[in-house]
């Protein structure tokens, strides 16, 4: 097999293999959270039985990038893949974890429920929101679009504004559950609340892996670029009004 051939090969085996990383990052926080809104050990087993999956992909994901870095010398595009992918390794690594430690407390409080039965809204909610944005990384992984990695930001905000509206709940005087009960939804939220915040660190990786770019330096690109065809948009108006004899004053 030619070098190129091979070389093209691993570079796309290490993509699939963020993909697999990212399926089992957002399995893991699906069923943990179902064992905690319903108090399922199965599910909670089923969560942390994903760590030896979960660690095998990362630790190949580790060789892969050593031996494009080490044999290969990727340049440009290439180089920025395999960079950007070594970061995201990482944080799906601590997604997974995540997971793990929700999984974890739901097991641990069996058979009682961690989440008492009135705030376990909030818990869906904030399950259905990262469950969303695991979707729209696995997205922009297969066909990297730096303007839909940048909208996650939107989706974190919405977990951001939960985690502190829970945090309210927890600190007001009429709160009517246990002291475990309040320590338990605040690290619960905690670990939704930096599940998000990894996946928007995916997102920026993304963003820097199409574009060449920081979230930051792309958005003033994306901003001055608008102001610019903005610009052509009038001139080739003002363009149109003068060759038909129209006054653009008037």
């Amino acid at each position: 097999m030619p070098m190129r051939m091979a070389y093209r090969q691993q570079l796309d085996q290490f993509a699939h293999d963020l993909i697999i990383l990212c399926d089992l990052t957002k399995d893991t926080m699906t069923k943990a959270t179902d064992a905690l809104v319903n108090t399922s050990l199965a599910s909670a087993e089923a969560a942390l039985s994903n760590a030896e999956q979960l660690e095998e992909v990362r630790l190949r994901c580790e060789v892969q990038a050593v031996e494009l870095l080490a044999l290969e010398t990727p340049v440009a595009r290439d180089l920025r893949q395999v960079v950007s992918s070594i970061y995201i390794v990482e944080d799906f690594s601590r997604m997974g974890a995540l997971g793990m430690h929700v999984a974890s407390a739901a097991r641990r409080r069996h058979p009682d429920p961690v989440v008492p039965e009135d705030l376990q809204g909030f818990v869906r909610e904030l399950g259905r929101l990262v469950t969303n944005m695991s979707d729209k990384i696995r997205e922009v992984l297969i066909t990297p679009d730096a303007d839909i990695a940048l909208a996650l930001s939107s989706d974190d905000d919405a977990v951001d504004d939960l985690h502190h509206h829970i945090m309210g709940l927890l600190t007001i005087r009429e709160w009517p559950y246990s002291t475990r009960e309040a320590v338990d939804m605040a690290l619960l939220s905690r670990f939704y609340e930096r599940y998000a915040d990894h996946t928007v660190n995916v997102a920026a990786r993304v963003v820097y892996l199409s574009s060449g770019l920081q979230p930051e330096e792309y958005i003033r690109k994306r901003k001055q670029e608008e102001i610019e065809a903005d610009v052509e948009r009038r001139w080739v108006e003002l363009e149109k009004q003068f060759r038909s004899g129209k006054n653009p004053l008037d």
